[in-house]
C-alpha cells in the first residue's frame, strides 16, 4: 500500500562530532547510514533515524565545521518536530535538563503537548507527546529505555509568505489533506500516516528570508513507493502547477529528484526503496563509512579527510 509522508529532513550542521553526540547520546538515535556528500565527498553525510532506518524517521545532516550560521526566516523549514509517547514527556523534560539543553516553554500545539529547544547549531527541534504510541518499537541506548524512546518525525513546520501555494502542491501531488488551522498556522497530513504524516505552514509577512548556513535545513524530502509513483508526481507537478523538477538522481538508498516549491523551500521527492540496508546488514546499520560505487576508488584520500565522528 502507497504510504505518503514525510521521507526525511536534511540539514547543516557544525562539527560532526558534537552532531553525532547530540542526536544519538542526547536524543536517542540511531546513526543508520555514514556516508559522504556525493557532491562533496570531504564532507560527511549522516543519517539517524529508527531501528531500521524507516522512512519518516529519517534526520540527516552534512556537516560543515566551518560554515557561517544560518539566519531564519521566510522560506525555510523552521521546525522538525520528532514523536515521544505521552508518559514520557516527564523523562525528556528532564534529560533535556540535565544535558544542558535550554528548554522553551512548554506549549500545546493542536491539542499536542510540546518540548521544543535547539541542537548545538541552534536548528529548531521539539518533542511532540502522543497518546498511544508506547507499543511501537523504540531504539533504546544505554541511558534511554526504549519505552521513552522517540518513535520518529512528527512532522515539520515551514514558515512562509503566504501558503497557499505550497498547500495546494501539498494535497495535490504530494498526498497531504488540509485537517486543521490554529491562528496563522494550517496543518495538513497525510491520510493513514503516523511518522512523518504533519507539515504544518505558518504563513507570516515582512520577515526577512532565510539564509542557508549552519543550523539551517537544506532540503524535505517526501516518499514516493518506488519509481513509477515519483514519475506520476513529477508529472502531476508540471502539469497542474507548473513546476520542473531536476532529473532523477540516485542517492544508493532511495533515487530522488528536487524542485523549489512557491514558497522557495527546495523540496524532494524520493522513493522508499532501495532502502539503508542494500549495501549492509540491518543489524549493523551505520557502523561502517559506505560510499557509492564511483566514490570506492577514493577510499583512502576520503577516509583520510573525514573529521573523526567519536
Amino acid at each position: 500500500m502507497t504510504r505518503h509522508g514525510i521521507h526525511h529532513v536534511t540539514a547543516i550542521s557544525g562539527e560532526a562530532r558534537r552532531n553525532v553526540d547530540f542526536y544519538t547520546r542526547i536524543l536517542g538515535l540511531r546513526l543508520v547510514k555514514r556516508t559522504v556528500n556525493f557532491d562533496d565527498p570531504g564532507t560527511w553525510h549522516l543519517y539517524y533515524g529508527d531501528e531500521a532506518g524507516q522512512p519518516g524517521t529519517i534526520l540527516t545532516f552534512f556537516p560543515w565545521a566551518q560554515s557561517a550560521p544560518g539566519r531564519q526566516g521566510v522560506g525555510e523549514l523552521h521546525e522538525t518536530v520528532f514523536r515521544i509517547p505521552q508518559a514520557a514527556i516527564g523523562f525528556w523534560t528532564h534529560r533535556l535538563l540535565a544535558s544542558g539543553v535550554e528548554q522553551e516553554t512548554r506549549t500545546e500545539r493542536f491539542g499536542e503537548t510540546v518540548i521544543a529547544f535547539r541542537d548545538p547549531d541552534a536548528m529548531r527541534v521539539a518533542l511532540v507527546a502522543l497518546p498511544g504510541i508506547e507499543s511501537e518499537p523504540g531504539w533504546a541506548t544505554a541511558d534511554i529505555p526504549a519505552e521513552h524512546a522517540i518513535r520518529g518525525i512528527h512532522g515539520v513546520t515551514l514558515m512562509l509568505e503566504d501558503g497557499a501555494r505550497t498547500g495546494a502542491i501539498l494535497s495535490d501531488v504530494l498526498g497531504f489533506a488540509e485537517t486543521a488551522k490554529e491562528g496563522n498556522v494550517v496543518r495538513y497530513q497525510a491520510p493513514g500516516t503516523a511518522i512523518g504524516g504533519v507539515v504544518d505552514l505558518r504563513s507570516v509577512g515582512g520577515f526577512l528570508p532565510a539564509r542557508l548556513g549552519r543550523g539551517s535545513v537544506h532540503h524535505l524530502a517526501f516518499r514516493a513507493a518506488d519509481d513509477a509513483e515519483e514519475a506520476a508526481m513529477v508529472q502531476r507537478l508540471a502539469e497542474n502547477h507548473g513546476i520542473r523538477t531536476t532529473e532523477q538522481m540516485d542517492r544508493n538508498y532511495f533515487r530522488s529528484v528536487y524542485f523549489r516549491e512557491p514558497g522557495h523551500v527546495l523540496f524532494e521527492i524520493a522513493t522508499d526503496i532501495p532502502g539503508f540496508a542494500v549495501d549492509e546488514p540491518a543489524e549493523s546499520l551505520g557502523t561502517v563509512l559506505k560510499l557509492p560505487r564511483g566514490l570506492e576508488k577514493h577510499r583512502a584520500e576520503i577516509e583520510r579527510v573525514l573529521p573523526e565522528l567519536a
